[in-house]
């Protein structure tokens, strides 16, 4: 129950507002400020379409689009205030460790087969930490059993569920991170090392129109051969062909790709977070 609207109101998700909602906004005076809150895309058009005004057919209302982006043009990323310095301080008073480590989330569908037999290869010992859920059962369902698993040099380590503040420590102290669709992806970058991004499907491919728009701004600052082994990585983890051969480029070029993940967080942050961007938004709308 509510006795008036509030002065913003944000959908998320795709979600609709209730029709009694919307009446009761449509009668305020003033009109909220009503915000769309879109998915996250480096597509171009996203910035073409960021505040966007789209009025009501039938009632007195206007609803904005705002888009999560990577560009000033956009409304930047879910950062803390801090979150950067939190993370360089956890990173100092844990030290560094001796092991590789590698943090994968993932969805089931990822070919996890190619990438445990490049793991079991590598030239020093690596752990891979395993997330319950589609991530482990995927790996349970290549090596049968519940773990953990040695498989070569590498040892695959399933890990419990754990609360988001950890788990950004994990992507802290990991070498490379997998993860996917869009918290994950966004606090791997906020990380500062080299990570691979599995997107979340769609038919027909558009979700590989996607990635492509994202590694196009992404690798935009590498060099050419860097980029291309960022690219390979990328594109094999999201496609299932030629994991292996893509993780032994990934790996040759790990110091350089490492350099460039921690100047793309910096860069990344170096804008407005989306929080603070969104209250500027709403402020001039109020």
């Amino acid at each position: 129950m509510f006795d008036r609207p509030a002065e913003v109101v944000i959908e998320a998700f795709a979600c609709d507002l209730p029709n009694a909602y919307l009446a009761s906004m449509a009668s305020a005076d003033p009109k909220p400020c009503w915000i769309n809150l879109e998915y996250l895309t480096a597509e171009s058009w996203a910035n073409g379409c960021h505040g966007m005004a789209s009025p009501h057919p039938s009632l007195p209302l206007v609803k904005y689009f705002f888009f999560p982006g990577f560009s000033g043009a956009g409304g930047g990323l879910l950062r803390e205030k801090n979150l950067l310095d939190e993370r360089d301080r956890s990173l100092l008073q844990t030290g560094g460790s001796s092991e590789f480590e590698i943090s994968l989330f993932c969805y089931d569908t990822a070919p996890i087969g190619g990438l445990i037999d490049a793991l079991a290869k590598m030239s020093k010992p690596v752990t891979c930490h395993v997330p319950p859920g589609k991530p482990l059962a995927a790996v349970s369902n290549y090596l049968g059993g519940a773990g953990p698993w040695q498989c070569g040099n590498a040892l695959i380590r399933p890990i419990p569920f754990m609360p988001m503040d950890d788990y950004d420590r994990l992507l802290w102290r990991c070498d490379v991170n997998f993860v996917r669709g869009e918290d994950s992806f966004v606090r791997a970058q906020w990380a500062g090392k080299p990570f691979v991004w599995q997107i979340y499907f769609q038919d027909e491919d558009a979700h590989l129109i996607k990635l492509e728009a994202f590694l196009e701004r992404y690798c935009a600052g590498m060099n050419k051969n860097l980029a291309a082994m960022v690219r390979e990585m990328f594109l094999a983890w999201n496609t299932g062909s030629n994991v292996e051969s893509a993780w032994l480029n990934f790996m040759a070029n790990y110091a350089d790709i490492a350099r460039y993940s921690r100047h793309w967080a910096e860069t990344q942050a170096s804008q407005p977070d989306l929080a603070s961007a969104l209250v500027k938004f709403c402020a001039a709308k109020v």
